[in-house]
């Protein structure tokens, strides 16, 4: 897991999930207690969850932000 701060000043962490039929994500889950924001979502080129936990390990801030940007909203 990676804390990590969006531009309006927002923290999230970060982590590896996978979907059911094998897609690997990097998920952004809001912290703090009240948080409205949904979970979100993009999808990572990892083929496996250790490849997706060091890809996401690999990436600076300017490509986390650039990730994040790119997110969806997950659906429940």
């Amino acid at each position: 897991m990676r804390r990590w701060i969006d531009e309006q000043g927002q923290a999230w962490d970060v982590v590896a999930g996978r979907e059911s039929w094998g897609v690997s994500l990097a998920l952004f889950v809001p912290v703090g207690a009240g948080r409205r924001e949904p979970i979100r979502q993009a999808l990572l080129r990892a083929a496996g969850y250790d490849d997706a936990q060091r890809e996401l390990d690999s990436l600076d801030d300017a490509a986390l932000a650039a990730l994040f940007r790119s997110a969806q909203p997950k659906e429940s």
